[in-house]
């Protein structure tokens, strides 16, 4: 079965009074490109997030976001901070005769709450207890991303199985064209030797020959056998290996090799249809593959 490399896995954890969201979105991408997003307390983290990411996900354009909240009913303050910082200022306005009344201390109180250092969470440092919880929540949103990614996997397998359907349906009606077209290839020598007013006898052999050559050189049973031998190898990959993007855009490749071949040597006008309608089946084949993990 094969992979979508877009996906999406969403996990949220309550953690002491913050809620905590995790969010990973991928798009698709050659190699590995992970971005990511942390509050400062989880930047150390940083190295170790992207190996579970690069290890979960394996390819595609990741952006990675990890946002905090914390819950109305937690107080974030830092009450010792503020207490020590109000009774430093306190002693100091005793000291040079100021008067803190009801009003002045409610002030000087409001004030110290906004001083950097008075915010509880701003600096906490990174528990083992904590990481644990948020490792635990990182794999899950992993987890969903790889399940979003297995169900729009399941629509590109199904949309590029169709068109290697139609690819192998033309090919089917190839061989109903091949006897008009060497007939047409008889025609055209027979006709290019009348006009070289040659004797009955060389015209004569000269044209098997020709005929021998030309036959050799635009036989096209070997490009039909090996387009459905592509054609097969494609479809055990998708069902047989899961991050097989890679393998299939080179099987598309060699696909388009042979039904190339198939158009130079066709010299009929119902099969450079047939061609031109497998290019454009292939070329669709070959987007959605971008997409394939």
């Amino acid at each position: 079965m094969i992979y979508s490399m877009t996906g999406f896995g969403r996990e949220l954890l309550e953690y002491q009074g913050k809620k905590i969201t995790i969010d990973i979105r991928t798009l698709n991408s050659k190699s590995a490109d992970i971005s990511t997003r942390l509050p400062n307390q989880y930047k150390e983290k940083d190295i170790e997030i992207r190996r579970m990411l690069s290890q979960g996900l394996q390819r595609g354009k990741i952006d990675f976001t990890i946002s905090v909240e914390n819950e109305p009913n937690v107080n974030p303050i830092n009450s010792a901070a503020v207490i020590s910082t109000y009774k430093s200022l306190y002693d100091d306005c005793m000291r040079n005769g100021v008067v803190l009344n009801c009003n002045s201390a409610d002030m000087l109180i409001s004030s110290i709450i906004r001083f950097p250092d008075m915010q509880q969470n701003a600096n906490d440092e990174l528990t083992d207890e904590e990481w644990a919880a948020i490792e635990s929540a990182i794999q899950n949103a992993i987890d969903k991303c790889c399940n979003y990614r297995k169900e729009e996997g399941r629509i590109l397998e199904k949309d590029v199985l169709s068109k290697i359907d139609s690819i192998l349906a033309l090919l089917e009606k190839v061989p109903q064209y091949e006897a008009e077209r060497i007939s047409v290839i008889k025609d055209k020598l027979r006709q290019s030797l009348m006009e070289l007013n040659m004797n009955d006898s060389n015209s004569e052999n000269r044209y098997e020959q020709e005929i021998i050559y030309y036959l050799e050189k635009l036989d096209i049973n070997e490009e039909k056998v090996r387009l459905r031998k592509h054609c097969e190898y494609f479809i055990e990959t998708t069902k047989t290996e899961d991050a097989a993007g890679r393998k299939l855009g080179f099987i598309a490749q060699e696909m388009g090799r042979e039904i190339n071949t198939l158009g130079s040597k066709a010299h009929h006008a119902e099969m450079q249809k047939i061609v031109v309608m497998m290019k454009d089946e292939l070329e669709k084949i070959k987007e959605q593959s971008l997409n394939i993990l």
